[in-house]
Parts: structure tokens; sequence; C-alpha cells
């Protein structure tokens, strides 16, 4: 009988030490996180190296350029949370099945609704304004008003662009069709593709470069970019050769873009990934966004950099950096991402 008994107590205790050691074995793999990563390791690291400090989470990353789709879809296992930039490749993934709904007081909190899917499947983490630049030299404020405006004929051999398929100009587009529908967004393609000063060529920096240069007046490109370009001495005169002008004020807005996160539905570390969501939208991190790569935060109250609070200058209803901004939820501009690129076909934009 008493030998039973040691045998029931000890298959007690065995399942109480069991049970604890499970318990304990959820806290340390929750200790880590995997992720895939589109933005450069200079730009995340310094955010990571915090994130780790104040949370004892080790922060895993595969640094990836493209891909990210083709990646997840074979190891999905493999990713706790993306990071990635431009709307276009959150929808893409979102639209394969790969991402789970993140539940969160804190991001609704920390993001305006509009920066987030509506079915809670990522978040927005910074904005970036598509802007026009334009030569102070050559061209003056108060003759630019609209995107719309630049497929105008008067601005023949005016106007640079980087690749029309590159991931920033397909928002756009996207945005436009979300505005004018695909008829008229496809008239002013061709209209800005009789007006380019060059083939399209280069990043956004190059069109800064060009028109410094001469080749072009006017170009469309993202706001941090200028941001860096002036820290930088081999490119300051170029950006400084140009202004910075928010299209659309006094209509729909300017088209923003945006970086951002989201948790992969095959993620191990779920509780993890969302903290570190939780952690870039929050104060800390999105002071760090804006002061150290010129981007604007989504959490309001944030203060920008000196180099963007400048931006704007000159231009009617634009001070230290404050502009009507497209508020159209991204998750909408995101769903005309076929269709921007099929009329970017049929006008055999970039030819």
């Amino acid at each position: 009988m008493r030998k039973m008994c040691d045998i029931a107590i000890n298959k007690k205790f065995l399942t109480l030490i069991l049970g604890s050691f499970l318990w304990l074995s959820q806290f340390t793999q929750a200790a880590e996180i995997n992720i895939l990563s589109e933005r450069q390791e200079f730009l995340l690291r310094p955010f990571l190296d915090v994130f780790e400090e104040k949370t004892g989470i080790k922060a895993n990353v595969v640094y990836l350029k493209k891909g990210s789709l083709e990646r997840l879809k074979q190891q999905p296992a493999s990713v706790d949370v993306l990071l990635t930039v431009d709307i276009a490749n959150l929808t893409a993934i979102a639209d394969a099945g790969l991402f789970q709904t993140i539940q969160s007081k804190v991001i609704e909190q920390n993001v305006p609704a509009n920066y987030r899917d509506p079915k809670g499947l990522w978040t927005a983490l910074t904005a970036r304004a598509r802007v026009i630049y334009y030569s102070k030299e050559r061209v003056k404020a108060s003759e630019l008003s609209t995107y719309e405006a630049l497929g105008d004929s008067g601005n023949k051999h005016r106007v640079c662009t980087r690749s029309g398929y590159h991931k920033y100009n397909v928002a756009l587009i996207s945005s436009m069709i979300a505005e004018h529908g695909v008829a008229r967004t496809k008239t002013w393609l061709l209209g800005m593709k009789n007006n380019r000063g060059r083939k399209p060529s280069g990043n956004d920096r190059g069109q800064v470069k060009a028109i410094y240069h001469g080749q072009c007046d006017v170009a469309l490109g993202n706001t941090y970019y200028m941001g860096k370009m002036l820290e930088r001495e081999d490119q300051h005169a170029w950006a400084a050769s140009v202004g910075i002008y928010f299209p659309n004020q006094s209509g729909r807005g300017t088209h923003m873009n945006i970086s951002g996160g989201a948790v992969i539905k095959a993620a191990k570390n779920k509780a993890s990934a969302v903290k570190l969501l939780e952690f870039l939208s929050g104060n800390l991190a999105q002071y760090m966004y804006a002061q150290v790569n010129h981007e604007y935060p989504v959490k309001s109250g944030i203060q920008f950099s000196r180099i963007v609070q400048g931006f704007g200058g000159g231009q009617d209803g634009v001070k230290k950096g404050v502009f009507r901004q497209d508020r159209r939820n991204l998750a909408e501009i995101g769903r005309y991402r076929k269709q921007a690129i099929k009329i970017l076909d049929e006008v055999n934009f970039d030819s």
C-alpha cells in the first residue's frame, strides 16, 4: 500500500516538475525574436540595441533587400516579424495570407487608423512624404501646385523620375487611381512620360543630382532622402540646390508612404514580435526615427528633426514641416498596386 502511495506521490511530483519546466520554457523561448528586415542594418540596429537592453529579448535579424514574399513562402516558421518599407510589400504579403492579426491596444493608441491595416494585419512605423523636388535657380515654388500638374503640356522636358515600377512610384500611382480612377491616371502618366527630361534612371538621390546638373527642373522624391543628403559632404551641394514642395495642399494632401511591420502567421515568438512593434511605435523609437532617419513619426506629439522642420520654407501653409497629408487608408492604396503596374505597362512608361 505504501509503495503504491509513494508511486502516486512520485507521479504527482514528476507532473509538477514537468509542468514547471514547460512553464519556464515558455519564457526561455520568448526571450528571443527572429526578424526579417528590408530596412538596412545601419538604420535598424540602433533601435534593436535599445530594445534588447529594455526587454532582455534577443533580436536575431536577417537583412534582405528584396524577395521577402518568396522567403516567407519557403520558410514561414523561421520568421516572427517582418519589418519592411513601402505599402506595396505589406499588401502583397498580406494578400498571400502570411500575416496574423496584431492585437495590441498600445499600437492602436500609438498609430492612427489610416496607418494600420483595417483587419489588423500590419502597422506603419514611420511615414515619408512623396514630394516635388525643384530647382531653386530655375523654378519658383509659386509655379508648382499638384502631382497632376506635372503631366501638363507646359512642363515639357522639365521632369525627372526614377523607374515608374519602383515601389515608391507604384504607391503614388496607386493613390492617383484611388483618387481619379484608371483612365485619368493613365492620361497623367502619359503626360509625365512626355514631359521627361531624360529616361527614368537612378534613385531618389539621383533625381536631385539630375536637377543640380540641369537635366531637369523638377522630380518626385521622398522627404527623408533630403535629410540624408544634407548631412553628407559629397551630396550636400545637390541637396542645397533644390527646394521641397508639398503637392496638393488645396485638395487631398501630399501622398504618404510608410515603413511598417507585421507578425508572421507561423511565428514561434508572437508575444515578442508584438512587443517589438509596440516598442517601435512608442515615444523613444519614434523620436529616434525622426532625428536619425529624418522620417515622419506616425505617433503624434513627436518632434521632427531640425532638417525636416525646415522643409517647405517659402511654401504657403507649410510651416516647420507641418502640411496637409493624404489621410486615405494605406490599405486602400495598396489594393490598386496591380492596376498601377498594368497601366505602366500600357503606356510603356520606362521606355
